[in-house]
């Protein structure tokens, strides 16, 4: 369950959920399921964007939402899993909106420190088809339905591990991304930087994000993140004006139950 604790207004307290999903895991078969959970791109390209607890404003530019999703993902082939996913929409899920199936492949190969990482997402439907849509709100339309096509990179490297990634779709905008998690006990620390190249604006924005992080116990953790982003255009609103460079300074606390 999700919610935004400090802007009230904007949230509908905890009838906002993150995943819901069930199906079946067989060591043989892989497994399969059904429901509102990351999409199989997500998870195989979007290392970096997911990682941050506040987020960098940095994102992929793919579509397809995380809900009325079918996915399966291969069992390991020496290192090698396969995924796939298709999502399922229909004429009334969304104002303005016909039935579509949006389908995501990806490839993940992992051997010993190293783990590269392939994947595509058709955006066949409109744009974050599990969030609300709005035929009157470009943002809330998928801008063209060219695939979107992401590499991704990570070595681990003892306690430090490195990855890189870049996604790209023709039209709307290439992302491009390096970041270090460093692991010392019960502290984490991490550095990243993060480039989106926009080719329908042709600007590009590009943000510095670190953060240090402190497991109390296996439970509840605690962290400091920082955001420090800069545009060739006016793209930020801060204090109610639009400006080419914000900071942001978050710090807050998650407990597992």
């Amino acid at each position: 369950m999700e919610f935004d604790a400090d802007n009230k207004a904007s949230n509908g307290g905890l009838n906002a959920f993150d995943e819901a999903y069930i199906g079946v895991k067989v060591d043989s078969f892989g497994q399969v399921w059904v429901g509102s959970d990351d999409s199989t791109y997500e998870r195989a390209i979007d290392e970096i964007y997911n990682f941050w607890e506040v987020g960098t404003g940095v994102s992929g530019n793919y579509d397809t939402g995380e809900g009325d999703l079918v996915q399966y993902m291969t069992p390991s082939f020496g290192g090698l899993t396969l995924g796939a996913a298709v999502q399922v929409n229909g004429d009334g899920e969304s104002s303005g909106a016909g039935k579509s199936y949006p389908y995501q492949l990806s490839a993940v190969y992992a051997v010993d420190a190293l783990e590269l990482a392939f994947a595509m997402d058709s955006n066949d439907g409109a744009s974050a088809y599990s969030e609300s849509f709005d035929a009157g709100d470009p943002d809330t339309q998928s801008i063209n339905n060219e695939n979107t096509y992401g590499v991704r990179a990570s070595f681990n490297l003892d306690n430090l591990r490195l990855t890189g990634s870049y996604e790209t779709r023709k039209d709307v905008a290439d992302v491009a991304g390096v970041m270090g998690v460093y692991t010392l006990g019960k502290n984490q620390f991490a550095l990243a930087y993060q480039l989106e190249d926009n080719d329908q604006s042709g600007d590009k924005n590009d943000v510095i994000a670190i953060q240090a992080l402190h497991n109390v116990s296996d439970n509840l953790y605690v962290y400091a993140e920082g955001y420090f982003s800069n545009a060739d255009e006016k793209v930020f609103a801060v204090e109610g004006q639009d400006t080419d460079e914000k900071q942001v300074a978050a710090i807050g606390a998650t407990y597992y139950f």
